[in-house]
């Protein structure tokens, strides 16, 4: 290709410059745009109307989009949803559904960040979308499931978009370096130089294309080392996103490496959360949570370690208490595990809620008049600091409950203890440890 016809106009940024205009030429997606990609089928077959991409920044999604409008003849009307208002959007559209009925074209909506509007806002849309005057992509870096509503969901065609692998990013890059519509051959990166690019670059192409930019202005001659691309970068832009998904994800990859036993994963995933920002006592309130669903009575001092953390939180906050965090998210990977607790909480739970609520036994009310006490309230109560065993031979749950086992301790860590010692009280009381005939679970 010739290059482009800059004149004397600053010419557009080098991601801009490198945008591919037909689809053999986008790097990456090869699941979506391969030879048996079903986007690419759609588009060779002029089979689409309206589309959602979803993916992170930097993935292809507007380019695509271009690509799409070129390929149908279309005009392409890029707007953001961050930007734009509701009453804007109506007005491209009714322009679009014009201009469709009185010319016969058609235009191409790309609606970027299509999240940002709620879901009375993307109702809209629905209208134009059942028309079909107007071919339109929204793009999104949220999950459309949570994003959006489902009537506009039920009629777009989802497609998702991946992070480029470091295979992807590294054509990328040396194409920009060699193509006469980017640094035409003018630069060279050494090897350690490419693979920090795209370690720093997070499977994001606009912001590998950004960086390399960046390094090639401050670059004295034409070669480009580490040095320079750790000085363009400066800071790592995280993949991170407090509010969004991504949040959602990396806590759940948190907590399950915990409940794994898995210190290395642990860690990792706290520092991810740290370093994208993520608001330390939201972190420390989830450690207690898995202090009690994952670990409970196995380990007791868990718990402990958990509130510690959030307490040091509380006292200090970031960047001092992020070791404070970590000590008790390796505590608790490496604590013995166990979810009895939760178990436990779940079924009897379950139980107050599925069936009939119960009447407190007699024997365990409080008589404090005259009238209670001739009324039975709290006769046959034995106190158990009395006894000589410490336990008396009474049963505390309702009577259509009595045999039941809510909590069953595991055999690991303190919680074999307790399994020992209630197996020896029940013993003591002639309570088979077994579910009795009333333990009507499932």
């Amino acid at each position: 290709m010739d290059p482009l016809p800059f004149a004397d106009a600053p010419p557009p940024p080098l991601a801009e410059r490198m945008r591919p205009t037909i689809l053999d030429n986008v790097i990456g997606q090869e699941d979506l745009l391969g030879p048996d990609g079903p986007l690419r089928s759609l588009v060779e077959r002029d089979a689409y109307r309206a589309l959602l991409f979803w993916g992170s920044p930097g993935t292809g999604k507007t380019t695509v989009g271009r690509i799409i409008a070129s390929r149908a003849e279309a005009r392409f009307v890029h707007c953001s949803a961050a930007l734009t208002g509701v009453r804007e959007v109506r007005r491209i559209l009714e322009d679009s559904q014009f201009r469709s009925r009185t010319e016969g074209k058609r235009d191409l909506l790309f609606l970027d960040e299509i999240h940002r509007f709620n879901r009375a806002q993307q109702d809209v849309l629905l209208s134009f979308l059942e028309e079909g005057s107007i071919i339109f992509i929204g793009a999104t870096t949220e999950n459309p499931s949570f994003a959006l509503n489902s009537a506009l969901l039920s009629r777009c065609q989802l497609f998702c978009f991946a992070p480029l692998d470091n295979g992807s990013l590294k054509r990328l890059i040396e194409e920009a370096l060699g193509s006469p519509l980017g640094l035409d051959g003018q630069f060279t990166l050494d090897g350690e130089a490419i693979e920090l690019l795209v370690a720093l670059s997070d499977g994001d192409g606009r912001r590998a294309l950004t960086t390399l930019e960046l390094a090639a202005s401050i670059a004295e001659g034409g070669s480009i080392n580490v040095e320079l691309i750790a000085r363009a970068v400066q800071r790592k832009g995280m993949r991170y996103d407090r509010a969004g998904e991504e949040h959602y994800n990396v806590i759940s990859a948190l907590h399950k490496s915990v409940r794994n036993s898995d210190p290395d994963a642990t860690l990792y995933w706290l520092a991810r959360m740290i370093e994208g920002g993520e608001d330390p006592r939201f972190i420390a309130r989830r450690l207690i949570r898995m202090a009690s669903e994952d670990i409970g009575l196995a380990d007791p001092a868990a718990l402990g370690q958990a509130v510690a953390a959030w307490r040091a939180v509380e006292a200090v906050g970031l960047p001092e208490c992020d070791l404070a965090l970590a000590q008790a998210a390796i505590y608790l990977a490496t604590a013995e595990k166990s979810n009895a607790l939760y178990r436990g909480m779940g079924e009897v739970r379950r139980e107050i809620r599925d069936r009939p609520i119960e009447e407190v036994p007699l024997h365990l009310r409080n008589a404090p008049t005259r009238m209670m006490k001739d009324l039975g309230f709290g006769s046959g109560y034995q106190y158990a600091h009395d006894l000589e065993e410490g336990i008396a031979r009474m049963d505390c749950l309702p009577e259509s409950l009595v045999g039941r086992r809510f909590y069953r301790p595991t055999g690991r860590g303190y919680e074999q203890r307790i399994a020992e010692r209630l197996k020896a009280w029940r013993t003591l009381i002639g309570s088979s440890d077994s579910p009795s005939k009333t333990d009507r679970r499932g």
